[in-house]
């Protein structure tokens, strides 16, 4: 846990919450058991009803960048618009002005999502507000106007690795997608560099050269003329092998600290945005599908490193990421899909696939603890899973597949 000068409130549940859970396994050919229906079903457990008619529902998503085509179906975004239509709200799907301007190359567009694409915070990054947070080396965040416009907040996230902070999440949608790119890139992006861990007085500038040498992911930087050597600790996968080559002179400490910083700012973030929208008008649905190793912000396809799970759906922010965690663990890591340019893959079982993948410092539930300690919700819940396969294996299968939309045979 990381050392912070901040002041938590008590959480605010202290009960377990309810989270739904629709997993891509079936146990029967009927289409009543298919993953599709298991979605609509989650939908309608989590219950829109408390969206009220004319209400504009933003539906955050992380729509991807270049290459990257294992966001968020669009078959599954257009379900979710449907059923918040059904409600009497008003759906538009909101990220980054990049990410949106670009969307569709990804097929999202709002004819096939069937609402309105909007840029969070405006088509030049300039329609956000400042607020006033203090922590660390942050001296303010500008959040994004759009989260501040909307009265309902739809958290839709593709579950995945992260380089920074293990897991790319609920939280992480809107912790970073919520804000403008000066505080997503320039703030909560270098928060690690507020804790201190490199002597320069101990250093000469040809051993800070040999630390650069030694580091295998090329994340050490040395600027000679200023004497300075910056460690990116969100590329950092803590082989120590930096440490080793400091031993004897000890001017370089790889710490805990370093890491957990940035997922304390990431819970602080997104309870900046949760403050905007009242507690019974947030859903969050995290797609654990095509679970990637890193973030879709690469902007390229990766291989998944851990089999399909399914859609895990809360009203708890909290819940819903430790669950989906927890449902990955259970899972676990498909070590030959691993890529190669992971070089240091821990070989503890032990630990959370996400761990193994980017070390141990980056365990990725830090952020629920720092979230539950906001008040943002509940570590603890209960898991409530639609439709399992064991549930439906012995329904009535049909004696026939053939085509049951309007068909022109």
């Amino acid at each position: 846990m990381v050392l912070s000068d901040r002041v938590y409130q008590s959480a605010m549940t202290s009960g377990p919450s309810d989270v739904y859970f629709g997993s891509v396994k079936h146990g029967n050919t009927g289409k009543f058991a298919s993953f599709a229906v298991k979605v609509d079903k989650v939908i309608e457990s989590l219950d829109f009803s408390t969206i009220e008619k004319k209400d504009k529902v933003a539906i955050k998503m992380h729509l991807g960048f270049q290459d990257g085509y294992q966001t968020v179906p669009v078959f599954f975004v257009r379900r979710i618009v449907q059923a918040v239509k059904k409600a009497g709200g008003y759906p538009f799907i909101t990220d980054n002005p990049t990410a949106v301007y670009n969307a569709v190359n990804r097929g999202y567009t709002a004819e096939t999502c069937g609402c309105p694409l909007i840029p969070v915070s405006g088509v030049k990054d300039g329609y956000a507000e400042d607020l006033d947070v203090k922590f660390h080396n942050v001296d303010g965040l500008t959040i994004a106007g759009v989260m501040r416009d909307a009265d309902v907040l739809v958290d839709l996230t593709h579950a995945k690795g992260h380089n920074s902070c293990g897991f790319g999440g609920a939280i992480k949608n809107i912790a970073l997608g919520g804000f403008a790119a000066k505080s997503r890139w320039h703030k909560i992006h270098g928060v690690e560099q507020s804790f201190p861990y490199w002597d320069s007085e101990k250093c000469t500038p040809e051993h800070a050269k040999e630390l650069v040498k030694v580091c295998p992911e090329k994340v050490i930087k040395y600027d000679e003329e200023k004497h300075k050597l910056t460690v990116m600790f969100g590329m950092c996968n803590q082989c120590m092998e930096c440490v080793k080559a400091d031993k004897d002179v000890g001017c370089l400490e790889i710490k805990q600290e370093n890491f957990s910083l940035f997922q304390e700012l990431m819970a602080v973030a997104s309870n900046e945005v949760l403050k905007t929208f009242d507690e019974n008008k947030r859903f969050f649905l995290n797609f654990a599908l095509d679970i990637t190793p890193a973030c879709d912000c690469w902007g390229m396809g990766m291989p998944n490193v851990v089999n399909d799970v399914g859609i895990i759906a809360s009203r708890d922010i909290v819940a819903v990421e430790v669950a989906t965690l927890d449902l990955i663990a259970k899972e676990g890591l498909i070590e030959r899909m691993v890529p190669p340019y992971y070089k240091y893959l821990s070989p503890d079982v032990d630990l959370h696939p996400f761990q193994r993948l980017h070390g141990k410092f980056k365990n990725p539930y830090l952020v629920t603890d720092y979230a539950e300690k906001l008040g943002m919700g509940s570590k603890k819940y209960n898991l409530i899973e639609i439709l399992s396969p064991e549930e439906t294996l012995n329904m009535e299968a049909p004696k026939s597949v053939s085509e049951s939309e309007p068909t022109f045979f």
